[in-house]
């Protein structure tokens, strides 16, 4: 269940976007070469989400008797 109405669409599919658009302006004030823009910013892209990976299996561990 979600704690906001967003009919049957999961809270969590909103950090997709959300990591998109983070990495993609860190990478967009750090550079101004718009190839490198995009590289950086799947580079930030990858690292940011298997971070929130490697988080969420660390609670799933924690929590897994609870």
């Amino acid at each position: 269940t979600c704690a906001l109405p967003i009919y049957g669409m999961h809270v969590a599919w909103y950090l997709l976007p959300l990591a998109v658009a983070v990495s993609l302006v860190y990478s967009a004030t750090r550079y101004e070469y718009p190839p490198q823009i995009l590289r950086r910013s799947a580079r930030l892209l990858v690292t940011i989400l298997v971070s929130m990976a490697a988080v969420f299996a660390v609670l799933c561990l924690l929590s897994w008797n609870l």
